[in-house]
């Protein structure tokens, strides 16, 4: 198993890695939509959607992937009422790809965010 700490991602904001590869297979952490350069969330359901498909682009490229490569998705919502947003926002990220996916809303996410995203994805 190869764990992945990627450069041009958040660093991870616990005792965690951005993503574990085995198998052929790159197991991505929840994405949150954090800045890289400043760790600070960025506002807005739009704005906090795309910068969490641009980290998780991040992850996807440091293992060996991409968002075209992604099998699975799960998506954590704050609130439900912004899944529209959040649905367009995924349609433009994966384009023609069509990952399996699931969205479920939940209590609360770390620092307050209102999206976060994970994914599994085939390496190479």
């Amino acid at each position: 198993m190869d764990l992945i700490s990627a450069s041009d991602a958040p660093a991870a904001i616990g005792p965690y890695s951005h993503a574990a590869v085995h198998g052929g297979l790159v197991y991505c952490s929840g994405s949150l939509p954090l800045d890289p350069a400043s760790m600070t969330l960025v506002e807005g359901i739009e704005a906090q959607a795309k910068q969490v498909f641009t980290n998780m682009s991040a992850v996807l490229s440091a293992s060996g992937s991409s968002l075209g490569q992604v099998i699975k998705t799960t998506i954590f919502l704050a609130d439900m009422a912004d899944f529209p947003v959040v649905n367009g926002i995924y349609a433009e990220a994966f384009g023609d790809h069509k990952p399996a996916r699931s969205t479920v809303q939940v209590a609360a996410l770390p620092l307050g965010a209102s999206i976060e995203v994970e994914c599994i994805a085939v390496v190479g």
